[in-house]
């Protein structure tokens, strides 16, 4: 308990992060009693305000949550028609045929979306079931039980200072109590980060892996749009430097995501995957299709890659990790909000089970077995070996083996090379700064590619400057005593929203470290990737950051 007093609230379960997962859960636990008391905190200014993904939806995981979503009116219209895998050199590209590709990489039956317009409309079925759904209430703290439980969460805190003290405003938040606590908050929530930590929830899985997913929307020329077309890409302009690709997604209205995956495993620290992304845009192949058409949208998320070997323990004495909290993406067919969806409706039941029961605060076992044996179980054993095939040999190899033990795995469900390991993490396969040349890159051209705070700007992200920051150094000095002279400090490019810079006198002398934490669209990708694993992300005040439209 918090030494500040706060007011509390009870309810049977609190779910933390209105996505995917956390919306399918809430609707589930109403589905099965509709007397139950359900909550859930939105740390965006609206449900889908920090929603960015593809997004090519496999409705899989909602037909089994709501069998009539057509009829009830889901964002989802824009049907696939079309699939190609691209080949990029510097010049030209080689389309991959599809009739060599597992079938579990076929589009067909899937669906060109927005997941923040399909999180909006979930958030709508799930108050007229009498889900509490409260945005702009970002979860600072757990709450903890007598027993070592998480008994709720802290929401709602305003008004600090940048030290840390109470402001003349401050507003302390309250205090929500569950049976149970679902964390659904994305990619390295802070919360969840927390609980696997404090339970050793990664005590018998992989290091997880990540990826740096960045996009823009765009609106083309009617005449370079083709409706339900899908483009995958390898190769340029990464090459050897980093594991990655692209996608392209024509969605209706003459518009088009244009998205960059840059996995965050890559070795040398001079990598700038958001100048590699706006380099993308210049090949032949992408560059045709946009000429004439504006940006209209951009943000970036980091995305869970480690698949089937890195799921960590999803349940610990309270409560429950979902989705992307726990990562359940399928790698080759970059899509896990399917799954997030299947965790969020297993774990649902699950909870209700537990409370028919007359439990609460224990570990909810019959979710972790779910996920781990039934559709979930399927979807990624199959394709486990890719990734790490991928890091350790390189794009052909993952191909050819990948493709090799994707295919088998299909046909027997047996993958004939076994479960391969990742390795190290992310951040200790950054490698120092002098072992690897310096990479050059052009400047944005202002029509095709843009300056990073250019684009950040159409991401409408905006935090109050008067709040402690919420991108936390555990040693203010690591910085510029090692990150800077070790390994360039990377944290200058890797960050897809220039929140770090590295600022000198006009003689180049002192360095010094600056956070320009107003500018962050929250992707996290600085806790996973700062070599020393120095910086914590952590919630600022409710309502901040990014807010995406349709992404």
């Amino acid at each position: 308990m918090s030494e500040i007093e706060r007011e509390s609230m009870d309810y049977d379960v609190v779910i933390v992060g209105a996505g995917p997962a956390g919306l399918s859960a809430a609707i589930r636990l109403k589905q099965l009693d509709a007397d139950l008391n359900v909550v859930v905190l939105e740390k965006g200014s609206e449900v889908g305000a920090h929603i960015l993904s593809g997004a090519v939806l496999d409705p899989i995981g909602l037909e089994a949550l709501m069998p009539d979503w057509k009829e009830r009116g889901a964002p989802i219209k824009t049907k696939v028609t079309e699939d190609r895998f691209l080949m990029l050199g510097s010049n030209g590209s080689i389309r991959i045929p599809n009739f060599p590709m597992p079938p579990l990489m076929n589009n067909h039956g899937n669906y060109i979306v927005s997941m923040a317009n399909v999180c909006r409309w979930m958030a709508e079925q799930a108050e007229d079931m009498g889900v509490e759904i409260f945005p702009g209430m970002a979860c600072s703290e757990l709450v903890f039980g007598d027993g070592g439980e998480v008994k709720g969460v802290v929401a709602g805190e305003f008004g600090k200072n940048p030290d840390g003290s109470e402001g003349p405003g401050y507003e302390p938040g309250m205090e929500l109590y569950g049976k149970y606590v679902f964390l659904s908050e994305g990619v390295r929530g802070s919360l969840s980060k927390q609980v696997i930590s404090k339970y050793d929830l990664q005590a018998d899985s992989d290091v997880q892996k990540y990826g740096l997913g960045m996009k823009e929307i765009w609106e083309i020329k009617p005449e370079n749009h083709k409706e339900g077309q899908v483009t995958h890409t390898m190769g340029w302009p990464l090459g050897e430097n980093a594991g990655g690709g692209s996608f392209v997604y024509h969605l209706e209205n003459n518009q088009v995501y244009v998205g960059f995956v840059v996995h965050l495993n890559y070795k040398n620290p001079h990598l700038f995957p958001y100048m590699e992304f706006q380099r993308f845009k210049h090949h032949p192949a992408i560059a045709s299709m946009l000429e004439g058409g504006k940006r209209v949208a951009y943000g970036a998320r980091a995305i869970t890659e480690g698949g089937w070997q890195s799921i960590p323990k999803l349940v610990f004495p309270g409560g429950a990790l979902l989705g992307c909290s726990a990562g359940f993406m399928n790698v080759p067919r970059i899509k896990g909000n399917h799954n997030a969806m299947l965790s969020g409706k297993a774990a649902a039941e699950a909870a209700v089970e537990a409370i028919k029961a007359g439990r609460s605060g224990d570990e909810l076992t019959a979710y972790d077995a779910d996920v781990k044996s039934g559709p979930i179980a399927k979807d990624l054993k199959r394709v486990r070996n890719v990734k790490p095939l991928w890091s350790k040999f390189g794009l052909f190899a993952s191909l050819v083996l990948g493709g090799f033990d994707m295919w088998v795995a299909n046909l027997t469900g047996w993958n004939p090379l076994g479960t391969l390991k990742h390795g190290k993490t992310d951040a200790q396969a950054t490698e120092k700064a002098a072992n690897h040349k310096v990479l050059e890159y052009p400047k944005p051209d202002g029509k095709l590619s843009f300056d990073r705070l250019t684009n950040v700007s159409f991401s409408a992200t905006n935090h109050a400057e008067e709040q402690p920051c919420h991108l936390v150094l555990s040693d203010p000095n690591l910085p510029i005593d090692v990150n800077l002279p070790e390994f360039s400090e990377p944290a200058q490019r890797y960050c897809p929203a220039g929140v770090y810079e590295i600022l000198r006198d006009e003689d180049g002398s002192n360095p010094r470290f600056q956070i320009n934490a107003q500018n962050c669209v929250h992707c996290k990708t600085c806790d996973i990737k700062d070599p020393s694993q120095n910086i914590t992300w952590t919630t600022p005040q409710g309502g901040e950051g990014p807010n995406y439209p349709n992404m």
